[in-house]
């Protein structure tokens, strides 16, 4: 059993079938290869020291991250810097920043699978799991937010004896809804998919407790006509379900801003302009992480350079939309002629502080910097791609920190203005929140494939069932 795959310079330079169309999957690859090399990845492959090295580095802030929520719950939210008027700030930012991070994952599972778009297959997987990892981090803020979080529950609609409902027309209970929709039918389409994976891991597996676990994870796959039949229509099914998620969750986001009357959030370009500022940060999160995976478990055969180059198309696109979005607001500020959206707008710019240092930081991040990858050879070059989404990933947490604050801090009445400066609490919390995501993370990459194996083996030429040649 092979541990490792090869790696092919037909692969590394890109794939191309006879048509001179990519094909994304290396040549000579065979249904037992695939199945081989994927699998051994999770049962034959033992884990390295850059995996407990970055297992331990990850755990340390999960520690700090539990460390500050426990603080956070002892004393209050007065730990963070938030005030009278910037009440909110980073827990709230980073609650956006990880929910567009994970809409990434259902666009290439779920739309592009609509589309029958063949170079999702060998990232999709790692996709949907970034999705659900990031979404249960988002969630965690704004309850941490609420001040006294174990009273979230009063935000669902439930029987209580003191006749308090949710207040419905609120944007905040729509968030409610919207993401814990999103990371439902997100967590059954990650695990359904998964469902032919487990048993062929359940079928290889040489201890009992692994067959005894991917069994159970497998739900009593046999690879029937039968189960194929089920699986995929209720895999198209979730995929139709979420394809609208991908739209509709950063839009209820966005409504709690657009919803209110402050200068610089009561803005009807909001919720395209989050969509595309959401895919733009969730590609980035996915190109990172592929660039790392393929680089350490050597996985260029099925992860491929033509997969980093459509990728990279799709962050340069989606860097104009956000540009848009930026350019709108400005000219609207103008043209609308209200002074206190031009002032608002003009301090952003030119104004002294920290947020005109940050709006051009902005400018550099996710409008200039996106620039490069009109270049092919910066698309398929890994370090530049690695650079340019890294650069993204900052620019997209500032532009909504931007966008939070500035309105907060400077409203309509001169004598409530006031600024908004972060502790140490607030540094904390947000950056250790990342070892929470990578501890998830990192388990998963040793328990489950990371590349589905039943529909790539489906993208051999010839093959027609994904479950062939297990």
């Amino acid at each position: 059993m092979a541990t490792d795959a090869p790696q092919s310079p037909t692969a590394t330079a890109g794939t191309h079938g006879p048509d001179g169309r990519p094909t994304y999957i290396a040549p000579g690859e065979t249904l037992g290869t695939i199945t081989d090399k994927i699998s051994a990845l999770v049962l034959g492959r033992p884990a390295g020291v850059g995996w407990y090295v970055s297992f331990a580095f990850s755990t340390l802030l999960l520690l700090v991250f539990m460390g500050a929520v426990a603080y956070l719950i002892a004393v209050g939210v007065g730990i963070w810097g938030v005030n009278v008027p910037v009440a909110w700030a980073f827990a709230i930012t980073s609650f956006v920043w990880w929910i567009g991070i994970g809409h990434a994952g259902t666009l290439i599972s779920a739309f592009l699978l609509l589309m029958h778009q063949k170079w999702r297959t060998s990232i999709n997987r790692l996709a949907e799991a970034m999705t659900i990892f990031a979404v249960m981090c988002a969630g965690l803020f704004p309850i941490l937010h609420l001040g006294r979080p174990w009273f979230f529950y009063w935000l669902f609609p439930y029987a209580n004896t003191m006749g308090l409902w949710p207040q419905f027309r609120s944007a905040l209970i729509w968030d409610v809804f919207a993401v814990s929709t999103y990371f439902t039918v997100s967590l059954l389409f990650w695990y359904i998919g998964m469902i032919p994976d487990m048993a062929t891991l359940r079928d290889r597996a040489t201890t009992k407790l692994a067959r005894i676990g991917y069994g159970m994870a497998a739900l009593g796959w046999r690879n029937s006509a039968r189960h194929w039949e089920r699986y995929e229509a209720a895999y198209l099914l979730l995929a139709g379900l979420a394809t609208p998620l991908v739209v509709s969750v950063h839009s209820v986001v966005s409504s709690d801003f657009a919803m209110t009357n402050l200068p610089g959030w009561h803005e009807t370009v909001f919720p395209p302009y989050f969509v595309a500022g959401a895919i733009f940060s969730g590609f980035a999160m996915v190109l990172v992480l592929a660039i790392i995976l393929r680089k350490i478990y050597r996985l260029e055969n099925y992860i491929t350079v033509d997969h980093l180059d459509v990728m990279a198309k799709i962050l340069l696109a989606t860097s104009f939309l956000t540009s848009y979005g930026y350019m709108s607001e400005q000219f609207m500020s103008w043209y609308g002629a209200d002074m206190v959206e031009r002032y608002l707008y003009t301090n952003r710019l030119i104004g002294f502080g920290q947020f005109a240092v940050f709006t051009w930081i902005i400018v550099f991040c996710n409008v200039l910097a996106p620039q490069v990858l009109w270049s092919k050879w910066a698309r398929r070059h890994q370090p530049t791609l690695l650079i340019v989404s890294g650069i993204v990933l900052v620019g997209m947490w500032l532009e909504r920190y931007m966008i939070i604050t500035t309105s907060l801090h400077r409203d309509y009445l001169p004598s409530s203005w006031g600024m908004f400066y972060p502790t140490i609490w607030d540094y904390l919390t947000y950056f250790s929140s990342i070892g929470l995501f990578l501890v998830m993370f990192l388990l998963f990459v040793r328990v489950a494939p990371l590349i589905s194996m039943s529909e790539l083996r489906g993208m051999i030429p010839g093959t027609k069932a994904h479950g062939e040649g297990r």
